[in-house]
């Protein structure tokens, strides 16, 4: 079992995350009918976020 000093860690990284993608005002509600589209915009956040952190 994992202490709960290391989860926390992991918890971190997830909302640091979902913070980013929350950025995205495409993809704050799923407004694609099919899920190949909603993770095709959600590939294209992440390169961008991507992109933006390299960038800087």
């Amino acid at each position: 079992i994992e202490s709960s000093q290391r989860l926390g860690r992991h918890r971190w990284t997830i909302e640091r995350t979902m913070a980013w993608l929350a950025g995205c005002r495409r993809l704050h509600r799923r407004y694609e009918r099919k899920a190949d589209h909603f993770l095709a915009f959600a590939s294209i956040a992440c390169s961008l976020i991507c992109y933006r952190r390299l960038t800087k």
